[in-house]
């Protein structure tokens, strides 16, 4: 098993997230996720593995199997390219699994940022 396949198959769920967006609202079976009913946050981690499309950084978050979307939204609004703030300023992401965000980094430009 390569370093890739087993640094993938570690946890459950993946979605690829654009450099300058960040993690709005979560969802989980029963709805938006609930802190106080959890007592936590949702786990949710940005790796070390990038890929380039349309000459966008979209870095891989790996997220626990509880979770099923996240809303992801601009950083800035303002400053966020104008193709972005046409599609609008929020957007739902359907989470993926190992197979698919392997195949998706074997099919793009792909980088692996070593930890310091």
């Amino acid at each position: 098993m390569t370093q890739l396949a087993a640094t993938l198959l570690n946890a459950v769920k993946y979605f690829f997230l654009s450099e300058g967006w960040t993690i709005g609202r979560v969802w989980e079976f029963g709805g938006l996720w609930n802190e106080a009913a959890w007592r936590r946050k949702p786990e949710i981690q940005q790796t070390n593995l990038c890929m380039i499309e349309n000459g966008e950084k979209l870095w891989l978050y790996r997220v626990e199997d509880e979770v099923i979307m996240v809303e992801v939204k601009p950083i800035d609004a303002d400053s966020s390219k104008p193709e972005a703030r046409s599609i609008g300023q929020v957007v739902l992401k359907r989470l993926i699994d190992a197979d698919q965000a392997i195949e998706m980094l074997g099919k793009s430009e792909a980088f692996f940022k070593a930890e310091t």
